[in-house]
């Protein structure tokens, strides 16, 4: 993020500060981004046949990935404790390329967006899957993880 020339995450100094948010609007903020994990047929049968022995992996996925927005702000040290108000995490599958596709959609109503905690959502779903699938097979890949689309705040609407 900037302001003019500037990066907005280090002060006059060059230090790492947390951008100062209190003189923003309240407004509501919405987030989507996706990812997908390319996996092998083995694994793509044994997901969708709910045949993994750790257990059933696009639901347990998506529980994680909603636990993730929520963990953001511990994990990137310059995002700010949101309080969400809907987090929504779904799966696609595409038999024919082996993948799925994680779309994480985020809420809230504050003073900076939800971005990081919609991506966020999905890489963990995705390498919660990559996790509970490792044991079948190592070589899948995660990819393009992106936003989608985000509304609210200063900068407005972005759709990719």
């Amino acid at each position: 993020m900037t302001e003019g020339n500037r990066f907005t995450h280090f002060d006059d100094n060059g230090n790492a500060v947390m951008v100062d948010v209190s003189g923003k609007d309240i407004t509501a903020r919405v987030a989507e981004a996706v990812g997908t994990i390319a996996v092998s047929e083995e694994v793509f049968r044994a997901v969708t046949e709910k045949t993994v022995k750790k257990g059933d992996v696009l639901t347990v996925a998506q529980v994680a990935g909603i636990m993730g927005t929520k963990q953001t702000s511990s994990l990137i040290p310059m995002c700010h404790p949101l309080n969400l108000t809907k987090v929504s995490l779904t799966f696609t599958q595409d038999p024919a390329s082996c993948t799925f596709t994680a779309h994480c959609t985020v809420k809230t109503e504050g003073r900076t967006g939800v971005e990081m905690e919609a991506l966020t959502g999905v890489s963990t779903a995705l390498l919660t899957v990559y996790d509970m699938c490792k044991a079948i097979d190592k070589r899948m890949v995660i990819r393009d993880i992106h936003l989608v689309e985000k509304s609210g705040g200063k900068s407005g609407h972005f759709k990719f």
